[in-house]
C-alpha cells in the first residue's frame, strides 16, 4: 500500500461510514498509492470550473508528478481522505503541515493548509462538510491546532462550508485571494451544527425507507404463499400509492406480472427508479442482490431474510459483510431479520411488512427489534374493547430486526421534527450507543412523549443478532438515566400502551392532583388507592351512585374539570341494571362533550364489562373502519403502477380511514378507557412524570465554573499524569487519593495506620482525641455492623481497649489492618460514586451508606456533568432522603454542602477522563458542613468518546 518511506502504517480507524445530507451514504478513507487510477478517473469528471476554484488556474488534468503527490502520505504531515460511493472517488480533501511561513512542516508546527474537490456531481450532498469534519478529527490527531484555506472569492460554497462549520475562525482578503483560519478545537457551536447536521442527514435517510416513490419486493413466488410473494400481497392490499414491482429470478422471460403486478427477473430489468427493495431470498442470494440493486441506484433495503448474526459466528461475519456492501452503494438497511416496515400516510400508505393488515392510521410511532413483539403492539393498539381501547393508531411503525445498521437512534432523528408523529413507543432489546441514545432521547422528549420497555434486561446479554459494546451498569442504574433524559420507562409492553393511548390524545397535567368520580364507590376507592401508590394526590372520591345518568356523569365531569385544585381526572364506571341503564354511546357523549369544556386536563375512564363504552368513546372522527362499510377503491392502475383488486374483503384494520384523527387539543378528544384502575393510573402516573420533567427541562441548570482557588485543574492534569506513567491501570494509595482530590477542593479527613496498640496509641496522641478505631480490610471495610468500627474513643485505655476487641474478635493486625482516624461531627453517613461506563460515558451515584444502598438499592444516578439542578435533585431522588432534611425532628444536614460536593466529583471526572472511578464513603454530612472519611481513586488511559468525534455510522 504505501512504500517503506512513509512514517506511518495504515491508519484504518480513519475509516468511517457516514450519512449525507440527501439520507445517503459514503465511505471515509484514506487516500493510498493504489488509489492512482481512481484519482484520475474522479478528476476527470471533475468540471473546468471546480477545477479551477481548486487549483486558481486552468488544470485540464493532473500530471504523474500531481497523482504521486495526491496518492502518497506520510499520514502525519500529510494526510488525505476521499469520499466514495461504489468504490469510486466523489470527493477528496488533504492537509499538509506548515511552518510560520507557510512551508511545509514537520511537528512541533501545528497548523496546516487544507484543501478540498468535490465531483459536481455530489455537490450540495453535504460531503464536503463531512470530510471537513474527519480531517480536523485526524489533524487534532496528529497535533494539528489550526487549519489555513486560500478560497477564491467566486467559489462561495466552499468559503460557506468553512464559514458554517462552527469553528473559531478568522478570515483576510489578500492578492484576490480570502485566506481563512480557524482553530480546530471543538466548540459548543461547532458541536451543535455537527449535531444539527447529524439529525437531517439521518432523518432524511430513514424517510427514504418510509416514503418510497417505488418499491420491489425481491424473491416473490409464483405460487401463493412464502415471504416475499406476502410482503407483495400485504404492499398491494394496503393500496400503497407507488409504484410496485416483483422481483424473482426463477421468473419464465413470458411472466410480466404477478396478480397485476408488474414482474422482473431482476432489478436491473426494471425501467424507472426504485426508491426501496424488500430482499426475501436466502442468505446466500442475498448479496448478488444487494450488488443489483446498488448499481441501480436503489435507496435502501429491508432485508427480512434470515441467517445472519442470530444464527451464530458465520452468520454475524455475513451480516457485517451485508451493511459493508450496501453502505458500498451508499443504502441504508433494515434488517436483516427484520419484520419490515409500515407507513399509514394516506399519501403512502406502504406495509411492507410481514404483518396480515395495515394498522389503523394514528399519531403514535412504534419501534421494535422484535417483530414477534411488534405484532403484539401493533395489535394491542388497534385492538377495541376488552383490554386498553384502541383510540388513535400508528403513524410509522420499524421492526429492526438484528438492527445491523438502521438503528432506533435513527429512526428518533426522524420521528424528532416528523409531523405526523406525537408520541414515539420503542421495545428495545439494546441499545447500541447508548451516550447517543440519551442524547436523542432528551432532545426528542423536550418535543414530544418517549416511551421505551427494553427486553432482555436481566439476561446480562444482548439477544442473538445485536452486537453491542458491553456495560457494566446495573439495569436499575441504566433505567435512571434514561429518565433523566426525559424517556417515560415502563416494565411491559401493556404499560407501553397503556401511556401511549393517555399521552396520544390527552394534554399533560399540570400537577399530581387528581379528581375521581364514577358510579360505583368500591371502584372509586380502588382508584384512589391506586393513586397514592404512584405517588399521586387524588381528592376524595365522588359517587355518583349505580342510577347516575348521562348528564350526571357530565355535570360532574364538568364540575371537577373546572375545578382549579383539579389536574386529571379518573372517570369509574360500572355496568347498571333496569330500564334506566345509560346507553354506551351517550355516556360517551356526555364524557366527550364535558372535557371539550376544558381541554387543558387530562381525562381517562375505568370501565368495567362496559362492552360499547370504549368503542364510544374513541368514536368521534374515528379511524376505525364501521362494519358493512365498501372497500376503497383499488386506485389507479396502468403504466409501470401495479394493478389492484377492484373490491376486497373488509377487515378488521385493512381499510383505509374515512377521516384522520382528530388534532391534539380539538374540541373531539378521544378519551383513553382502561379495564382496570391501576392501569389507567399507572399511565397518569407517567404523564405527570413527565410533564414535570418537561417544565424543569425548560429551564436547565448550569454546571458552574467553581472559580475559585480549591480548583487546579493543571495540578490534577500533571498528577495524573504522572501516576499513569507508572502504569496503564491503578488504583491510587490514600495518600495520593487524598492529594488528587484536594486539587478540586474535596478534602479527606486523614486516617494513620496502626499495626500495633502503641502505635494505635501514637497516632491517636498525633490526630487528638476522641478518635475511631477501623477495620480496613476488605471484608471488613465499612461494616460497622460487624463491628469493624469503634467511635468516640475519648482516651488512651478506651482505644487499648477497643484494639485488643478488634483483633481478639477478627485476627491479627496484618488480617484486619487497623487505623486510626479523628472523629469527624455527627451526621448521617452518605455515599458519593462516580465511574465511567464503556457504553454509558460518566455516571454520578449517591445514596445513604450502609443497608439503604447495599441491601435496597436506594442509590440515584446523574450523567456527567451534574448541573446544579441535578446535584439538587440527585440528594432529593433517593426513598431515604426525608433523613437528610429533618425527618422526625432531626436536625436538617447541610444540603448545600453536600450539592457542591457533588459537583466538585462531577467536574473532576468531567475534566479529567483518565479518572475512571471515585468513591467517596462515608461521607458524613452534618448540620452544618461535612466530612469525607474514606475515598478511593482509580486511573486508567481515557475510554474513546465516539460520541465527540467526527459523524460516523456504527459498525456491528
Amino acid at each position: 500500500m504505501q512504500n517503506s518511506a512513509d512514517r506511518h502504517e495504515y491508519p484504518a480507524h480513519w475509516e468511517a461510514d457516514v450519512v449525507l445530507r440527501d439520507g445517503g451514504t459514503a465511505r471515509i478513507r484514506p487516500i493510498t498509492a493504489d488509489d492512482a487510477d481512481r484519482l484520475v478517473s474522479f478528476y476527470e469528471q471533475v468540471s473546468d470550473e471546480s477545477k479551477y476554484y481548486r487549483f486558481f488556474a486552468p488544470y485540464p488534468r493532473l500530471s504523474a508528478k500531481d497523482v504521486h503527490r495526491f496518492t502518497h502520505h506520510d499520514f502525519v504531515d500529510r494526510v488525505g481522505l476521499a469520499a466514495t460511493v461504489g468504490g469510486e472517488f466523489i470527493a477528496t480533501v488533504r492537509y499538509d503541515r506548515i511552518d510560520a511561513d507557510g512551508l511545509p512542516a514537520s511537528g512541533p508546527a501545528n497548523e496546516a493548509e487544507v484543501a478540498f474537490l468535490v465531483q459536481d456531481a455530489h455537490q450540495g450532498r453535504g460531503v464536503a462538510s463531512a470530510l471537513l469534519e474527519h480531517i480536523a478529527a485526524v489533524a487534532r490527531e496528529r497535533d494539528i491546532r489550526r487549519f489555513a484555506a486560500e478560497v477564491l472569492p467566486a467559489n462561495s460554497k466552499m468559503i460557506k462550508v468553512f464559514t458554517d462549520a462552527g469553528y473559531t475562525q478568522k478570515r483576510s482578503f489578500e492578492d484576490g485571494v480570502v485566506r481563512l483560519e480557524f482553530d480546530l478545537e471543538p466548540t459548543d457551536r461547532s458541536l451543535a451544527v455537527q449535531r444539527a447536521r447529524e439529525q437531517r442527514a439521518e432523518a432524511r435517510s430513514v424517510r427514504r425507507l418510509l416514503v418510497p416513490g417505488a418499491v420491489a419486493v425481491i424473491g416473490v413466488g409464483r405460487a401463493p404463499g412464502g415471504v416475499g410473494r406476502s410482503v407483495l400481497d400485504h404492499i398491494r392490499d394496503a393500496g400503497f400509492t407507488g409504484e410496485l414491482y416483483a422481483v424473482n429470478s426463477a421468473f419464465p422471460e413470458e411472466q410480466k406480472d404477478i396478480d397485476g403486478v408488474p414482474a422482473h427477473r431482476s432489478v436491473r430489468d426494471i425501467g424507472g427508479p426504485v426508491d426501496l427493495a424488500v430482499v426475501a431470498v436466502p442468505a446466500a442470494h442475498v448479496p448478488d442482490v444487494v450488488t443489483e440493486c446498488g448499481e441501480h441506484g436503489v435507496q435502501g433495503l429491508v432485508v427480512v431474510s434470515a441467517g445472519y448474526a442470530e444464527s451464530g459466528p458465520e452468520g454475524r461475519e455475513r451480516q457485517r459483510e451485508l451493511v459493508r456492501h450496501a453502505r458500498t452503494y451508499g443504502m441504508r438497511i433494515i434488517g436483516p431479520n427484520a419484520f419490515g416496515v409500515i407507513n399509514t400516510a394516506e399519501n403512502v400508505r406502504l406495509n411492507a411488512s410481514l404483518a396480515p393488515e395495515m394498522p389503523r392510521p394514528g399519531r403514535i410511532g412504534l419501534f421494535a427489534q422484535s417483530g414477534a413483539i411488534g405484532i403484539a403492539l401493533l395489535s394491542r393498539l388497534h385492538r377495541r374493547g376488552g383490554g386498553v381501547t384502541g383510540v388513535t393508531g400508528v403513524s410509522t411503525f420499524v421492526s429492526s430486526g438484528n438492527r445491523a445498521d438502521v438503528s432506533g437512534n435513527d429512526v428518533l432523528q426522524y420521528w424528532y421534527d416528523d409531523p405526523d408523529t406525537d408520541v414515539v413507543l420503542m421495545y428495545l432489546e439494546s441499545i447500541g450507543n447508548p451516550r447517543k441514545f440519551t442524547r436523542l432521547a432528551r432532545r426528542t422528549a423536550a418535543a414530544k412523549p418517549l416511551v421505551v420497555v427494553q427486553g432482555a434486561r436481566h439476561g446480562g446479554a444482548a439477544p442473538q443478532g445485536h452486537a453491542v459494546r458491553a456495560t457494566r451498569l446495573p439495569h436499575a442504574t441504566v433505567s435512571a438515566l434514561l429518565r433523566q433524559a426525559g424517556v417515560i420507562r415502563v416494565d411491559t409492553i401493556t404499560e407501553l400502551v397503556d401511556a401511549g393511548l393517555l399521552l396520544a390524545r390527552q394534554p399533560l397535567p399540570a400537577g399530581p392532583r387528581v379528581a375521581i368520580l364514577g358510579n360505583s364507590e368500591s371502584l372509586g376507592l380502588l382508584t384512589y388507592d391506586a393513586c397514592l401508590s404512584e405517588g399521586l394526590r387524588p381528592l376524595a372520591p365522588l359517587d355518583l351512585t349505580t342510577g347516575a345518568s348521562p348528564e350526571d356523569f357530565h355535570r360532574a365531569l364538568a364540575e371537577a374539570l373546572a375545578d382549579e385544585g383539579c389536574d386529571a381526572v379518573v372517570v369509574t364506571a360500572i355496568p347498571t341494571v333496569g330500564e334506566g341503564s345509560p346507553r354506551d354511546a351517550a355516556l360517551a357523549d356526555a364524557l366527550r362533550s364535558a372535557a371539550a369544556e376544558v381541554p387543558g386536563k387530562p381525562v381517562l375512564v375505568v370501565h368495567v364489562e362496559l362492552g360499547g363504552l370504549a368503542e364510544a368513546l374513541s368514536a368521534a372522527a374515528s379511524t376505525a373502519p364501521q362494519a358493512g362499510s365498501p372497500a376503497p377503491a383499488a386506485g389507479p392502475a396502468g403504466g409501470s403502477r401495479a394493478s389492484r383488486p377492484a373490491e376486497r374483503p373488509p377487515t378488521a384494520v385493512a381499510t383505509p380511514a374515512p377521516a384522520p384523527p382528530p388534532a391534539p387539543g380539538s374540541c373531539s378528544r378521544l378519551i383513553p378507557a382502561y379495564p382496570a384502575a391501576e392501569r389507567a393510573v399507572r399511565a397518569l402516573g407517567e404523564a405527570v412524570k413527565y410533564a414535570q420533567w418537561r417544565r424543569e427541562a425548560a429551564e436547565p441548570g448550569k454546571v458552574p465554573e467553581f472559580i475559585d482557588a480549591d480548583i487546579d485543574e493543571k495540578g490534577a492534569a500533571a498528577l495524573i499524569g504522572g501516576l499513569l506513567a507508572r502504569g496503564q491501570g491503578l488504583t491510587l494509595g490514600p495518600d495520593e487519593t487524598a492529594e488528587l482530590l484536594g486539587t478540586y477542593g474535596i478534602p479527606v479527613r486523614g486516617a494513620l495506620p496502626a499495626p500495633s496498640a502503641d502505635d494505635a496509641s501514637a497516632a491517636a496522641r498525633t490526630l487528638g482525641y476522641p478518635v475511631a478505631l477501623k477495620a480496613t480490610a476488605p471484608h471488613l471495610r465499612h461494616r460497622a455492623d460487624l463491628g469493624g468500627v469503634r467511635l468516640d474513643l475519648a482516651d488512651e485505655e478506651q482505644l487499648r481497649r477497643a484494639y485488643a476487641e478488634l483483633t481478639g474478635l477478627f485476627g491479627t493486625s496484618e488480617e484486619v489492618r487497623p487505623v486510626v482516624q479523628g472523629m469527624a461531627p455527627r451526621g448521617v453517613d452518605t455515599v458519593v460514586r462516580a465511574v465511567i461506563d464503556p457504553a454509558a460515558g460518566a455516571v454520578l451515584s449517591f445514596g445513604l451508606a450502609g443497608p439503604a444502598s447495599q441491601l435496597l438499592g436506594d442509590i440515584a444516578h446523574r450523567l456527567i456533568p451534574v448541573t446544579d439542578r441535578d446535584a439538587a435533585s440527585l440528594i432529593r431522588s433517593i426513598r431515604t432522603a426525608p433523613l437528610l432534611f429533618g425527618w422526625r425532628g432531626s436536625a436538617p444536614v447541610d444540603s448545600e454542602a453536600l450539592e457542591e460536593l457533588l459537583l466538585r466529583v462531577s467536574r473532576l471526572v468531567d475534566d479529567h477522563p483518565e479518572v475512571i472511578a471515585v468513591s467517596l464513603e462515608p461521607v458524613v454530612v452534618a448540620q452544618h458542613g461535612l466530612s469525607v472519611l474514606g475515598a478511593s481513586v482509580r486511573l486508567a488511559p481515557p475510554p474513546v468518546r465516539d460520541d465527540l468525534g467526527p459523524r460516523t455510522l456504527p459498525v456491528y
